[in-house]
C-alpha cells in the first residue's frame, strides 16, 4: 500500500514526525511512503531514505497571491500529481484545516487525530478515519501514536529513532572537534544574547573546538558576524541552501541553539544538543534525541554561557561512553 503523509510545516514539526515513520517500516513493510510538504522543507524530508515522492506545496507564497494565474497553475499541478499518485491512505500529522485541504485533493482516504485531539477541530470535517490521542503528549509521541492507530501496530515508545542521514558534503578546510552555534530564530524573545554566543565560542575555542555560524537573513548575518568578529576562529559559513547546512550540522561534535528547526534537525542526528530556551516551553515540542538537553530560562533570569557549556560536556561524556 502506498500512504501519503502530509505534513507541510514548520521544519521542526516535519522532524519530529520521523520516529513515526521509523516505527511504520518496523511494523509495516509493506507500505511506502510518500510525502507532502512545504517547498522550503523539502530537503528535510529528502533526508529520510524511505520517503519517495516529495510533493512540495507553496501555501505560504500561495496566500500571497491567491488570485494568480501562477497560484491557480501550481496547485491544479498538485492536484494532479497527488491524485495519480493512488495512494490507499493519507495521514494528516499535522490536523489544520489547510493541511486537511491539501490531504483531499489526492481523492484517497484521510486519516487523521479527532475533534477532541487535532489542533483545529474544523479539519476533521474532511477525515474518513478519526483517532483519539491525548493532547497532552509530546508531538513525537502524538505523531507515532497516530501512525499506529491509523495503520494497525502499536509503537514501541521505548525507542526513539528519527531514520535520517545527514546529505552529502560538509565543511572542507576545517579539522577536529567543531560546534555549529545556531543562534537564529524566528521571535527576538527566543534569541539568547550575542554577549552570551561570543562568551560560549571563546570557552569552546579554550576546549580545541572550532565555532560554526551561518545565517540565513541580514538580521542573523550582523549577529553571526559579531560573533565571528569577537572571536576569530570561528568558521563563518555565508547563507547557504538547507541541504548544505545539514551537511554541515550532522558532521558536527557538539550542537548548541536557540529554539529553531535546525536545533530538532541536530538532535534528531542523534548529535549532542543543548538547547536554550527562553521564551517558550519545551514540553510538548522541544527537541528530543538520545544526546540532547534543554536549558529554559527561569523567570526573570537567563541562561549561562557556563551553565550551557556544562551541559554541552556532560553530553559529549555520555556520548563518549555509549557503545557504538
Amino acid at each position: 500500500m502506498r500512504v501519503l503523509i502530509v505534513k507541510t510545516s514548520s521544519m521542526g514539526d516535519v522532524i519530529h514526525t520521523f520516529p513515526a515513520v521509523e516505527d511504520a517500516l518496523r511494523n509495516r513493510p509493506d507500505i511506502s511512503f510518500d510525502w507532502c510538504v512545504e517547498e522550503a522543507f523539502a530537503a528535510i524530508v529528502a533526508l529520510h531514505p524511505a520517503i519517495g515522492t516529495i510533493h512540495k506545496v507553496a501555501i505560504r507564497r500561495w496566500r500571497k497571491k491567491p488570485f494568480d494565474r501562477g497560484t491557480w497553475r501550481e496547485m491544479a499541478g498538485l492536484r494532479r500529481a497527488l491524485r495519480s499518485g493512488r495512494y490507499g491512505l493519507v495521514i494528516d500529522a499535522q490536523g489544520l484545516l489547510k493541511s486537511a485541504v491539501v490531504a483531499k485533493q489526492s481523492g484517497a482516504p484521510i486519516a487523521g487525530f479527532d475533534r477532541s485531539s487535532a489542533r483545529e477541530p474544523s479539519a476533521t470535517l474532511l477525515y474518513e478515519r478519526k483517532y483519539a490521542v491525548p493532547c497532552k503528549l509530546h508531538a513525537i509521541e502524538r505523531t507515532r501514536r497516530l501512525f499506529g492507530l491509523a495503520l494497525g501496530y502499536q509503537a514501541d515508545l521505548s525507542t526513539l529513532n528519527s531514520g535520517i542521514v545527514p546529505p552529502a558534503g560538509g565543511l572542507s578546510g576545517v579539522e577536529g572537534k567543531t560546534a555549529f552555534l545556531l543562534h537564529g530564530t524566528s521571535r527576538e524573545d527566543k534569541k539568547w544574547p550575542v554577549e552570551d554566543w561570543v562568551e560560549t565560542a571563546r570557552r569552546l575555542v579554550s576546549q580545541q573546538f572550532t565555532p560554526i555560524v551561518t545565517w540565513s537573513n541580514e538580521a542573523e548575518k550582523r549577529f553571526a558576524e559579531a560573533i565571528a568578529g569577537a572571536v576569530p576562529e570561528t568558521v563563518l559559513v555565508p547563507k547557504s541552501p538547507l541541504a548544505d547546512v545539514a551537511a554541515i550540522l550532522g558532521r558536527s561534535t557538539l550542537v548548541i541553539g536557540a529554539d529553531t528547526g535546525l536545533t530538532h534537525l541536530a538532535s534528531a542526528f542523534g548529535l549532542p544538543t543543548v538547547a536554550i530556551f527562553l521564551a517558550t516551553e519545551p514540553g510538548l515540542t522541544g527537541p528530543r534525541g538520545p544526546y540532547s538537553s534543554t536549558l529554559l530560562a527561569p523567570a526573570g533570569g537567563k541562561v549561562t554561557a557556563a551553565e550551557v557549556m556544562a551541559e554541552a560536556e556532560r553530553l559529549l561524556v555520555l556520548r563518549s561512553e555509549t557503545p557504538v
